[in-house]
């Protein structure tokens, strides 16, 4: 509601909104570009387009996420890298090590192509703004969590993990940085902010003693550690296998 007060009467003026009226206007290449805008805009665009496609690595070739049963080079990759980019700035901070990896499937969203590899494929691949995080998990949560993967039989990208099953299902074997799992230990567990939150009914990490948060996107730790390796070439590994 507004009121306009008139300065010579000193009368006060009362306005009521009547009505709102809008319209859906749809973005198509028949809208007339606005060479203004499109001047104004240029430097910023071409200087992020040549950030985006500097070179920073070399994929070796094409990897998919689907390209395995249990776990996929892809994954592995992603998962093997947020550990190496994720543990140095926890231990910094905390004085403690990162015990294993966890990611959803689902979050990764491209193909690593064959050939160089930029800024925009860590885009491509992690188009979502996740974070990282690190949850401390008792033996119990640890169980609920290989329960899940058990259950579920998706590749989610895993690392520092290695988990062995039977034709039905049953564990053969399941290690921790190639230890077993104790009973009074602690285990530091890397995920996104995503899965913390119960996405994809990974409801075990919200039950924990505690959470960090290292304000570092995936994306970034992608981006990171593309420019500290020269090629590309992970490969479908043991860490996650069912044995018929």
């Amino acid at each position: 509601m507004l009121y306009f007060f008139n300065l010579f009467n000193c009368k006060q003026v009362k306005f009521e909104l009547a009505k709102i009226e809008g319209e859906q206007i749809q973005i198509t290449d028949t809208l007339i570009a606005s060479s203004e805008i499109e001047a104004f805009i240029k430097p910023y665009r071409n200087h992020i387009q040549k950030d985006l496609d500097s070179v920073l690595a070399y994929s070796a070739n094409t990897y998919s996420k689907n390209d395995g049963a249990l776990n996929t080079a892809l994954g592995n990759f992603m998962a093997d890298a947020i550990y190496s980019e994720a543990n140095p700035i926890f231990k910094k901070r905390t004085g403690k090590n990162i015990d294993m990896v966890l990611l959803n499937h689902g979050g990764i969203r491209s193909i690593l192509s064959k050939g160089n590899v930029t800024k925009r494929t860590a885009y491509q691949l992690m188009p979502f703004e996740n974070s990282i995080v690190v949850v401390a998990l008792k033996k119990n949560q640890i169980d609920s969590l290989i329960n899940y993967l058990i259950r579920k039989k998706r590749p989610h990208p895993i690392s520092k993990l290695k988990l062995t099953i039977n034709g039905n299902d049953k564990i053969i074997d399941v290690k921790i940085k190639d230890k077993n799992i104790k009973s009074d230990k602690i285990y530091y567990v890397v995920t996104n902010d995503y899965l913390y939150n119960g996405g994809d009914n990974m409801t075990f990490f919200k039950t924990n003693d505690s959470l960090y948060v290292l304000n570092y996107k995936i994306r970034n730790a992608l981006i990171d550690n593309f420019k500290k390796i020269d090629t590309i070439k992970p490969v479908i590994d043991n860490r996650f296998i069912q044995i018929k």
